[in-house]
């Protein structure tokens, strides 16, 4: 990072404080992200944390020559089995499915794919070698074909998420089992029947814990320390706790993730999203009748550790901000191809502070006006500010006509009929075009430069 570069902060969830970013390796910065458990399709609080990891990685790829980015994807899970058994099908076919669909939303929303994208089951090895350590150290055991961690063996256990030791036991209470030695005890490997997933390991036929998948991925690809771990805030206990403890019992003089970054929660017309209230909305629900990139938007209004309250009406305000955004890039001759305008400092700014983007989009918004005003470098940072956080990746022309399947070759006949009967002084007949298109969804235009159409 040069040094007229601005200067990147994060808050970092362990230690509850927003700190400059010192990266360990300013050539090769860090990243590892908690991907989905691919049982079923991506629902939108999913989104909101994709979206942050890749709003983060590309400034982080803007502020430094080189990002390793690691997104898992956990392929073994209860969950896995019982959608597999519910469905009759097999494991595989649902992964394989669920996974394919998980990348084509996410594609659809412009995130971009990690550099590595590991599978929990292609792991299994490095896992089981993790978990003789941690028995050989004394910080994990045997009981009844299952290998637990001994959460009394690491005096830090709660420092990550600040939770007390009445706070853990608490939360361990819905784990209670006669095998462990205390009810705040994890599993990090557990016996596997006939029908269920499993490998042979030396605690007998079995599967991993869900822990020390992320922990054996990272460690794996990149090192006993990195720079930022990330994911949801409803992943900062337990699963970022227990991974942080096992991580650093394997590797103690390590640092594990030296930053934090959690997203909050997200809800739908004020409550949480849940399937018995009905406003569970997977990301294909929403794209069916919202641009994906209007969706984005919406995700990107709020800053990512406030609450985004999601709502029909800020999809259709998402969708107006963008066609202004639009508008603006129209007054731009299509020099795109060529053009290689940074972003402006001010909206780098503005990300660097914590990944503020909603001061980012009022820098946008301040570019529209410019641009609207004619000012052509006002549209060149526009665009260049969009790019850097996935908007603005396609052109006004086909922003406004829409993506939907119509016949141009029909609207630009009507078009040319509407303007002949205008010559003909027929306005009955090209206000009756008009009125026909728009009954279909098509809006038109006059201008300078003729007549062009627009989705409505």
């Amino acid at each position: 990072m040069s040094d007229t570069m601005p200067r990147l902060s994060l808050h970092d969830s362990k230690s509850r404080k927003t700190v400059a970013f010192t990266p360990l390796d300013p050539e090769n910065v860090r990243v590892y992200y908690c991907g989905p458990t691919v049982y079923d399709l991506a629902h939108i609080g999913n989104l909101r944390a994709m979206v942050t990891a890749d709003v983060l990685v590309r400034l982080l790829r803007h502020l430094y020559p080189r990002v390793t980015y690691v997104r898992n994807i956990t392929d073994v899970d209860d969950k896995i089995n019982a959608r597999a058994h519910e469905n009759n099908e097999p494991i595989a076919a649902l992964t394989a499915r669920t996974i394919r669909d998980f990348h084509e939303d996410l594609a659809a929303v412009a995130i971009l794919p990690p550099d590595i994208e590991p599978r929990a089951t292609h792991h299994i090895e490095q896992m089981q070698r993790m978990i003789r350590e941690l028995i050989d150290n004394g910080h994990a055991y045997e009981a009844q074909g299952h290998v637990l961690f001994s959460v009394a063996d690491y005096p830090e256990y709660g420092e990550l998420s600040g939770r007390s030791a009445d706070d853990l036991m608490a939360g361990a209470r819905v784990e209670v089992a006669d095998y462990k030695r205390a009810p705040g005890d994890f599993v990090l490997w557990k016996p596997s029947d006939a029908d269920t997933p499993g490998w042979d390991s030396p605690w007998g036929r079995g599967r991993p814990g869900w822990h020390i998948e992320c922990s054996a991925m990272s460690y794996h690809y990149l090192g006993e320390s990195f720079d930022i771990h990330g994911g949801g805030s409803d992943l900062l206990f337990p699963h970022h706790e227990n991974e942080r403890a096992q991580s650093m019992c394997c590797h103690p003089h390590g640092r594990f993730a030296n930053h934090w970054v959690h997203n909050a929660m997200l809800l739908v017309d004020g409550e949480k999203m849940s399937k018995s209230l009905g406003n569970f909305l997977t990301v294909r629900d929403v794209l069916r009748d919202t641009p994906a990139e209007a969706l984005r938007l919406l995700l990107l209004r709020a800053q990512y550790r406030s609450v985004l309250n999601f709502t029909r009406d800020g999809l259709d305000d998402a969708r107006q901000t963008l066609d202004r955004f639009y508008r603006a890039l129209a007054t731009l001759p299509n020099d795109g191809a060529t053009d290689t305008t940074p972003p402006p400092d001010a909206f780098v700014r503005a990300l660097c502070e914590d990944l503020n983007t909603p001061a980012a989009l009022a820098e946008m918004h301040a570019m529209a006006d410019r641009a609207l005003a004619g000012d052509a470098q006002g549209a060149r940072d526009l665009r260049a500010a969009g790019h850097l956080i996935g908007l603005l990746g396609s052109t006004p022309d086909l922003w406004f006509r829409g993506d939907a399947q119509v016949d141009g070759g029909r609207i630009q006949a009507l078009i040319d009929e509407r303007l002949a009967a205008r010559k003909a002084r027929d306005f009955a007949r090209a206000d009756a075009i008009r009125d026909e298109l728009a009954q279909q969804g098509i809006v038109l235009e006059d201008g300078p430069g003729g007549t062009t159409w627009r989705k409505a």
